[in-house]
């Protein structure tokens, strides 16, 4: 019973918190202020817990993004497209809203941030989706090596154990697998249709398309628990658009994961056997470069790291205006590419939580 009454303590105390941060943003008065916490605290003692108004929702999720210390693409925190999927219930509802999500996201090309949020987790009461990205290739460990994304080699064993069966492909899309209220997971394949895809070419260097490279349009989030005033949403996937050395410096390249830079750098004509001969510095700026280029060729939303530097600038000078510190993880928010060409480099941030935020949750399948 104490556990209960300290737990229902420490939720009315968030809320609150959240309460008092977002509604003088939202110009409300003192007396909604009060008002709202008084309806919080008399849901929490007859309940338990309690329920964000839409309002809430929206800029409580719009908040999470601006509070989240390792994203560097915080100036466009407003316009965060919010989905209120709390009121569904059935598996099925839940794998269309994904769809809905990813065909929305995508929008041809032209990538619009979105979070869609599904029933706040209670006891036995929550929504779980397992995958780390909504959409991700497959990972296979073979006789003959790694096929495909080496970080997706467990979460491909586990679609496979539900019967999903691999191509063994190197960009095999996997599954969407959900779980809802703690019941018998399932997997389900997304359409095609609803995946774009860019074939990774170079201006100049003709033979990179050989390389027969390509990455997905939309990085969706789905791994992460979204927190507000107390309240924890399991599955609230959500995306802004790639920077283009998530994929150019570390999604192909990173020798876990594609490792792309051997192969390029040898089409180069490079001296690959000797690191002093700075190959996989000359390869990594030409595999950028090649992204960058094919994104944009393809009319896909894409940012490069010295413009989402810039923003970030933007997004700093900004909330000084509005007398608001800027939280930062230093080393996530420096490029992989060329840090110090960036104003952030030589910053220094403080990396306090803030909430509402984003946090890491264990894989439901781990």
């Amino acid at each position: 019973m104490e556990g209960s009454v300290g737990k229902m303590s420490e939720l009315l105390q968030e809320a609150v918190s959240f309460i008092r941060t977002s509604y003088p943003e939202l110009l409300k008065t003192e007396e909604d202020i009060n008002g709202r916490i008084e309806q919080i605290k008399k849901e929490i003692n007859e309940t338990g817990r309690y329920e964000h108004t839409y309002e809430e929702l929206v800029y409580g999720a719009k908040l999470a993004w601006r509070n989240s210390n390792r994203c560097i693409g915080r100036f466009f925190w407003e316009s965060l497209r919010v989905i209120d999927k709390r009121m569904i219930q059935s598996e099925e509802q839940i794998v269309s809203a994904l769809f809905e999500h990813i065909e929305y996201a995508t929008n041809n090309g032209n990538i619009r941030p979105v979070i869609t949020i599904f029933k706040q987790k209670d006891h036995d009461r929550k929504v779980d989706i397992w995958n780390h990205q909504l959409i991700r290739y497959a990972g296979y460990e073979t006789e003959h090596g790694v096929i495909g994304d080496s970080s997706s080699i467990e979460f491909t064993k586990r679609c496979m154990a539900l019967g999903w069966e691999g191509k063994f492909g190197p960009f095999d899309i996997l599954p969407l697998v959900v779980q809802v209220n703690g019941k018998t997971a399932s997997f389900h394949d997304i359409p095609e249709s609803l995946v774009k895809e860019v074939q990774i070419t170079h201006p100049e260097l003709t033979w990179f398309e050989d390389l027969k490279l390509k990455w997905y349009a939309v990085p969706i989030i789905s791994g992460m628990r979204l927190e507000i005033g107390g309240i924890t949403y399991s599955a609230a996937p959500f995306n802004g658009w790639y920077m283009g050395t998530e994929i150019g410096a570390r999604n192909l390249a990173d020798e876990e994961r594609y490792n792309m830079l051997p192969a390029i750098g040898e089409r180069m004509g490079l001296d690959i056997k000797r690191d002093s001969s700075l190959w996989k510095d000359r390869a990594l700026i030409e595999l950028n470069e090649a992204v960058l280029h094919s994104y944009k060729k393809h009319g896909v939303s894409i940012v490069d790291h010295h413009t989402a530097a810039k923003q970030f600038k933007k997004f700093e000078e900004k909330e000084a205006s509005y007398d608001r510190k800027v939280t930062g993880d230093w080393t996530w928010l420096i490029p992989p590419v060329s840090p110090a060409t960036t104003h952030v480099f030589h910053q220094s941030y403080n990396n306090e939580i803030m909430k509402p935020n984003f946090f890491y949750q264990i894989p439901p399948y781990k």
